[in-house]
């Protein structure tokens, strides 16, 4: 599997990271108090791992100001709590055992990203770092992720798409990350983090696994 591609490209949080839940209960119940609304466990967890579709639609259901909401939820997080408070997943280390080109393609915005790699020591496992804003995309939009090739000099003759010539590859967890995969015409691996009756939709992917260890082994047939 490993020795497949040419080239990775990598999501973060939900996939190589995570945060430990008191961290997360306690930027909701905040959130919340300046809100006027009330989060439940489910409802936390739900928007904070991505579960069950858009975030946003999931807000406006519930009677929340989508823009309020992202604008408070900003203004409470703490980058150095939550970086504090973030740890790697197990099977992470996969990725510094990779022998190619690696790009780090993540939701998280720079002034969060940037503590949690300095802080885990993982800024050397990727060749570039490309943290999706409105400007750049977001996943499933191609742009972040051909962004990052051209950055790693894997893209063909010097844009953003991908050269036939080499086999990439983007893991994440989310259904978003394979659908940027997919258009920015790589093969994309679903690590599954959530089970499917949690996430409320099963994610199909070229590959889908439940740890990158998996893929130290036999290859894993396409879903």
């Amino acid at each position: 599997m490993v020795s497949k591609y040419d080239f990775w490209v990598l999501d973060l949080d939900g996939t190589l990271v995570d945060v430990q839940p008191d961290y997360v209960s306690g930027v909701f119940e905040e959130v919340g108090n300046r809100l006027d609304y009330r989060f439940t466990e489910r409802q936390t967890k739900t928007i904070w791992h991505g579960l069950g579709g858009s975030r946003n639609e999931r807000l406006a259901e519930w009677g929340v100001d989508v823009e309020r909401f992202w604008e408070t939820f900003h203004d409470v997080e703490d980058p150095q709590a939550r970086a504090e408070r973030t740890y790697l997943y197990d099977d992470a280390d996969f990725v510094a055992e990779l022998d190619t080109p690696v790009g780090l393609v993540t939701h998280c915005q720079q002034y969060l990203t940037d503590p949690v790699l300095d802080r885990l020591d993982i800024r050397d496992w990727f060749d570039t770092v490309v943290c999706c804003t409105e400007d750049i995309g977001w996943k499933p939009d191609p742009a972040p992720v051909e962004k990052a090739m051209g950055e790693m000099g894997v893209a063909h003759d010097g844009s953003g798409t991908a050269d036939p010539r080499r086999a990439g590859v983007l893991a994440g967890d989310g259904p978003h990350d394979i659908g940027a995969a997919w258009n920015a015409g790589l093969d994309g691996i679903h690590v599954e983090r959530h089970s499917p009756d949690r996430r409320g939709q099963c994610v199909l992917g070229d590959h889908r696994v439940e740890s990158f260890s998996e893929l130290r082994e036999d290859p894993v047939d396409g879903d």
